[in-house]
């Protein structure tokens, strides 16, 4: 298993770690993904679509915000991933998390899970 962690110069606001678990590349995000610290989490996902990797499974259960930038960083990974046959799954959002992606929509393009482990099992 191959484990990566990326922390946030802006101490600690977006903590991803990446591993990967079967078939999927699995990106546990922690805190606020925004403006400030989408890059955390755009670098690794595009790190691991360049490695083959289009089965990505952002677990979500520690994310506690996601403005629109966030959400844009995960809809250009989704675009990405199907691309390459792959797919963009989303874990365990907290309520306030996933509200956004009903608000805008984005919970339609995406395949929405309540667990990581259904999300590995799928």
């Amino acid at each position: 298993m191959d484990r990566q962690t990326v922390g946030s110069t802006n101490r600690g606001r977006l903590r991803v770690e990446v591993r990967t678990e079967g078939r999927s590349e699995v990106v546990t995000v922690a805190g606020e993904l925004d403006h400030h610290t989408a890059d955390l989490l755009r670098t690794p996902l595009d790190e691991a679509l360049e490695q083959g990797r289009s089965r990505l499974v952002i677990e979500c259960s520690q994310l506690e915000f996601c403005d629109s930038t966030g959400l844009n960083v995960l809809l250009g990974a989704r675009l990405k991933a199907d691309a390459a046959g792959g797919g963009v799954h989303l874990a365990a959002m907290l309520p306030v998390v996933a509200r956004v992606f009903e608000i805008t929509g984005a919970d339609a393009v995406f395949t929405v899970h309540d667990s990581l482990e259904e999300a590995l099992a799928d």
